[in-house]
Protein backbone atom coordinates (compact mmCIF):
# COMPACT_ATOMS: atom_id res chain seq x y z
CA UNK A 1 0.00 0.00 0.00
CA UNK A 2 1.35 3.68 -0.80
CA UNK A 3 0.25 7.07 0.13
CA UNK A 4 -0.62 9.96 -1.35
CA UNK A 5 -0.95 13.15 0.88
CA UNK A 6 -3.65 15.76 -0.83
CA UNK A 7 -4.90 18.93 1.03
CA UNK A 8 -7.63 20.43 -0.56
CA UNK A 9 -8.57 24.22 -0.42
CA UNK A 10 -5.37 26.03 0.17
CA UNK A 11 -5.74 29.66 0.28
CA UNK A 12 -4.66 33.09 1.71
CA UNK A 13 -7.60 32.21 4.25
CA UNK A 14 -7.72 29.27 5.85
CA UNK A 15 -7.16 26.93 9.23
CA UNK A 16 -3.04 28.06 9.52
CA UNK A 17 -2.94 27.00 13.17
CA UNK A 18 -3.64 23.56 12.09
CA UNK A 19 -1.27 23.71 8.91
CA UNK A 20 1.59 25.11 10.67
CA UNK A 21 1.30 21.99 12.98
CA UNK A 22 0.93 19.57 9.74
CA UNK A 23 4.13 21.35 8.46
CA UNK A 24 6.21 20.67 11.42
CA UNK A 25 4.91 16.94 11.52
CA UNK A 26 5.97 16.55 7.99
CA UNK A 27 9.19 18.00 8.07
CA UNK A 28 9.94 15.61 11.34
CA UNK A 29 9.17 12.58 8.78
CA UNK A 30 10.31 14.24 5.78
CA UNK A 31 6.91 14.00 4.03
CA UNK A 32 6.07 15.59 0.43
CA UNK A 33 2.91 16.45 0.18
CA UNK A 34 0.17 17.37 -2.22
CA UNK A 35 -1.19 20.95 -1.98
CA UNK A 36 -4.17 21.87 -3.97
CA UNK A 37 -3.54 25.72 -4.16
CA UNK A 38 -6.40 28.02 -5.00
CA UNK A 39 -5.23 30.50 -6.98
CA UNK A 40 -7.89 33.57 -6.95
CA UNK A 41 -10.02 32.53 -3.97
CA UNK A 42 -13.16 34.17 -3.79
CA UNK A 43 -15.12 31.69 -1.49
CA UNK A 44 -16.59 33.55 1.50
CA UNK A 45 -16.76 30.64 3.36
CA UNK A 46 -12.92 30.22 2.92
CA UNK A 47 -12.52 34.15 3.55
CA UNK A 48 -13.94 33.66 6.94
CA UNK A 49 -10.67 32.16 7.91
CA UNK A 50 -7.30 33.66 9.16
CA UNK A 51 -5.41 35.63 6.33
CA UNK A 52 -1.83 35.28 5.78
CA UNK A 53 -0.10 38.15 4.41
CA UNK A 54 2.99 36.67 2.97
CA UNK A 55 0.93 33.51 1.32
CA UNK A 56 2.63 33.09 -1.86
CA UNK A 57 6.57 33.63 -0.36
CA UNK A 58 4.75 30.62 1.92
CA UNK A 59 3.56 28.56 -1.00
CA UNK A 60 7.19 28.97 -2.62
CA UNK A 61 9.07 27.63 0.33
CA UNK A 62 6.55 24.49 0.05
CA UNK A 63 8.09 23.86 -3.48
CA UNK A 64 11.51 24.34 -2.78
CA UNK A 65 11.17 21.52 -0.06
CA UNK A 66 9.72 19.74 -2.49
CA UNK A 67 5.78 19.51 -1.80
CA UNK A 68 4.05 19.05 -4.79
CA UNK A 69 1.84 22.20 -5.57
CA UNK A 70 -1.01 21.65 -7.74
CA UNK A 71 -3.72 23.60 -9.25
CA UNK A 72 -7.24 23.56 -7.44
CA UNK A 73 -9.31 25.50 -9.45
CA UNK A 74 -9.27 28.90 -10.16
CA UNK A 75 -11.68 31.25 -7.95
CA UNK A 76 -13.70 28.14 -5.97
CA UNK A 77 -17.18 29.63 -6.75
CA UNK A 78 -19.61 26.92 -7.93
CA UNK A 79 -21.66 27.86 -10.84
CA UNK A 80 -23.17 25.18 -12.11
CA UNK A 81 -24.99 21.53 -10.66
CA UNK A 82 -23.46 18.43 -12.61
CA UNK A 83 -26.66 16.04 -11.91
CA UNK A 84 -24.21 13.01 -12.07
CA UNK A 85 -23.52 14.35 -15.78
CA UNK A 86 -19.62 15.10 -14.76
CA UNK A 87 -16.45 13.39 -16.12
CA UNK A 88 -16.52 11.31 -13.02
CA UNK A 89 -19.90 10.97 -11.99
CA UNK A 90 -19.65 12.32 -8.64
CA UNK A 91 -22.71 14.83 -8.69
CA UNK A 92 -23.13 17.98 -7.00
CA UNK A 93 -21.88 21.59 -8.19
CA UNK A 94 -19.02 22.55 -10.08
CA UNK A 95 -17.05 25.76 -10.50
CA UNK A 96 -15.75 23.85 -14.25
CA UNK A 97 -18.59 21.78 -15.48
CA UNK A 98 -20.95 22.70 -17.77
CA UNK A 99 -19.09 26.06 -18.73
CA UNK A 100 -17.89 26.70 -22.28
CA UNK A 101 -14.30 25.43 -23.24
CA UNK A 102 -13.51 29.34 -23.66
CA UNK A 103 -14.53 30.37 -20.03
CA UNK A 104 -12.90 27.08 -18.70
CA UNK A 105 -9.51 27.54 -20.29
CA UNK A 106 -9.60 31.36 -19.43
CA UNK A 107 -10.30 30.71 -15.82
CA UNK A 108 -7.34 28.21 -15.98
CA UNK A 109 -5.03 30.41 -17.85
CA UNK A 110 -5.68 33.00 -15.34
CA UNK A 111 -4.60 30.84 -12.63
CA UNK A 112 -1.67 29.45 -13.99
CA UNK A 113 -0.79 33.42 -14.82
CA UNK A 114 -1.16 33.57 -10.92
CA UNK A 115 1.40 31.05 -10.40
CA UNK A 116 4.00 32.05 -13.07
CA UNK A 117 3.90 35.77 -11.02
CA UNK A 118 4.59 34.37 -7.84
CA UNK A 119 7.37 31.80 -9.32
CA UNK A 120 5.23 28.84 -8.93
CA UNK A 121 5.55 26.21 -11.10
CA UNK A 122 2.54 23.74 -11.91
CA UNK A 123 2.23 20.90 -13.46
CA UNK A 124 -0.99 19.05 -11.79
CA UNK A 125 -4.49 19.84 -11.09
CA UNK A 126 -7.75 19.09 -9.53
CA UNK A 127 -11.07 21.17 -9.48
CA UNK A 128 -13.21 21.65 -6.57
CA UNK A 129 -15.76 19.02 -5.68
CA UNK A 130 -13.92 16.69 -8.45
CA UNK A 131 -16.08 18.20 -10.99
CA UNK A 132 -15.02 18.30 -14.38
CA UNK A 133 -16.08 17.94 -18.58
CA UNK A 134 -14.92 17.20 -21.60
CA UNK A 135 -14.20 20.70 -22.02
CA UNK A 136 -12.15 20.50 -18.73
CA UNK A 137 -10.05 17.87 -20.11
CA UNK A 138 -9.29 19.96 -23.16
CA UNK A 139 -8.69 23.26 -21.62
CA UNK A 140 -6.06 21.83 -18.89
CA UNK A 141 -4.06 19.94 -22.11
CA UNK A 142 -4.45 23.56 -24.34
CA UNK A 143 -3.03 25.37 -21.24
CA UNK A 144 -0.17 22.47 -20.85
CA UNK A 145 -1.32 20.83 -17.82
CA UNK A 146 -1.42 16.73 -18.07
CA UNK A 147 -1.60 15.12 -14.69
CA UNK A 148 -4.85 15.39 -12.51
CA UNK A 149 -5.19 14.28 -9.22
CA UNK A 150 -8.83 12.63 -9.40
CA UNK A 151 -10.90 9.30 -10.10
CA UNK A 152 -11.35 6.11 -9.55
CA UNK A 153 -8.84 3.37 -9.42
CA UNK A 154 -5.86 1.81 -7.75
CA UNK A 155 -3.11 2.63 -9.51
CA UNK A 156 -2.93 5.97 -11.75
CA UNK A 157 -3.51 5.92 -15.68
CA UNK A 158 -3.74 7.15 -18.76
CA UNK A 159 -6.94 8.66 -20.67
CA UNK A 160 -7.53 11.49 -22.51
CA UNK A 161 -3.65 11.89 -23.31
CA UNK A 162 -3.96 13.23 -19.42
CA UNK A 163 -2.47 11.02 -16.38
CA UNK A 164 -4.91 10.77 -13.85
CA UNK A 165 -3.65 9.83 -10.22
CA UNK A 166 -7.21 8.13 -8.46
CA UNK A 167 -8.72 9.75 -5.22
CA UNK A 168 -11.48 7.63 -3.63
CA UNK A 169 -12.15 8.34 -0.29
CA UNK A 170 -13.60 11.23 1.68
CA UNK A 171 -12.32 9.95 5.04
CA UNK A 172 -8.92 8.31 6.19
CA UNK A 173 -9.68 4.96 4.43
CA UNK A 174 -6.72 2.45 3.12
CA UNK A 175 -7.20 -0.78 1.36
CA UNK A 176 -4.15 -2.70 1.72
CA UNK A 177 -3.06 -2.57 -1.91
CA UNK A 178 -2.21 0.02 -4.57
CA UNK A 179 -2.26 3.92 -4.65
CA UNK A 180 -4.54 5.54 -1.76
CA UNK A 181 -5.00 9.10 -2.28
CA UNK A 182 -6.03 11.27 0.81
CA UNK A 183 -8.43 14.39 0.66
CA UNK A 184 -7.63 16.49 3.18
CA UNK A 185 -9.48 19.68 4.32
CA UNK A 186 -8.20 21.67 6.98
CA UNK A 187 -10.60 23.96 7.66
CA UNK A 188 -12.94 21.35 8.64
CA UNK A 189 -10.78 20.26 11.41
CA UNK A 190 -10.91 20.72 14.62
CA UNK A 191 -8.07 19.63 17.17
CA UNK A 192 -9.19 16.31 17.89
CA UNK A 193 -9.25 15.70 14.29
CA UNK A 194 -6.08 16.72 13.75
CA UNK A 195 -4.10 14.37 17.15
CA UNK A 196 -5.95 11.27 15.20
CA UNK A 197 -4.53 12.79 11.80
CA UNK A 198 -1.39 12.82 13.84
CA UNK A 199 -1.46 9.31 14.91
CA UNK A 200 -1.87 8.21 11.66
CA UNK A 201 1.16 9.84 10.36
CA UNK A 202 3.13 8.45 12.81
CA UNK A 203 1.61 4.81 12.22
CA UNK A 204 1.74 4.83 8.14
CA UNK A 205 4.29 7.59 7.50
CA UNK A 206 6.50 4.98 5.57
CA UNK A 207 3.80 3.82 3.43
CA UNK A 208 3.32 8.14 2.04
CA UNK A 209 5.10 8.79 -0.83
CA UNK A 210 6.24 11.71 -2.71
CA UNK A 211 4.37 12.85 -5.61
CA UNK A 212 6.89 11.59 -8.71
CA UNK A 213 6.73 8.42 -6.85
CA UNK A 214 2.81 8.10 -7.26
CA UNK A 215 2.79 9.28 -10.28
CA UNK A 216 5.82 6.92 -11.93
CA UNK A 217 3.31 3.86 -10.48
CA UNK A 218 1.18 4.77 -13.56
CA UNK A 219 0.02 1.60 -15.12
CA UNK A 220 -2.22 0.77 -18.57
CA UNK A 221 -1.60 -2.54 -18.07
CA UNK A 222 -5.38 -4.68 -19.11
CA UNK A 223 -5.11 -5.91 -15.48
CA UNK A 224 -4.97 -2.57 -13.98
CA UNK A 225 -7.44 -1.07 -16.48
CA UNK A 226 -9.74 -3.61 -15.43
CA UNK A 227 -9.26 -3.23 -11.66
CA UNK A 228 -9.65 0.38 -11.85
CA UNK A 229 -12.76 -0.03 -13.78
CA UNK A 230 -14.20 -2.52 -11.30
CA UNK A 231 -13.60 0.26 -8.47
CA UNK A 232 -15.42 2.74 -10.70
CA UNK A 233 -18.92 1.21 -10.73
CA UNK A 234 -18.61 -0.13 -7.08
CA UNK A 235 -18.35 3.29 -5.66
CA UNK A 236 -20.30 5.01 -8.09
CA UNK A 237 -22.93 2.07 -7.22
CA UNK A 238 -22.51 2.68 -3.46
CA UNK A 239 -22.32 6.42 -3.68
CA UNK A 240 -25.74 6.10 -6.13
CA UNK A 241 -28.00 4.24 -3.56
CA UNK A 242 -26.48 6.47 -0.34
CA UNK A 243 -28.14 9.55 -2.07
CA UNK A 244 -30.84 8.16 -4.27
Amino acid sequence: MKILLRFDDIAENMNWRLMDKCEELFDFYNIKPVMGVIPNNQDETLKSFPQKQNFWKIIKNWQSKGWEISMHGYNHLYTQDTNYKDYFKYGGKSEFFGETLFNQTDKIKKGLEIFKKNEIRIRSFFAPNHTYDNNTLLALKNCGINEIIDGYGLKPFTKEKIKFIPQLFFKFFFLPFGLQTTQIHLNEMNDKDFENFKILIEKKHKNIVKYDEAINLLSDKKIDKFLNRLVFYLLFSKRKIKFF
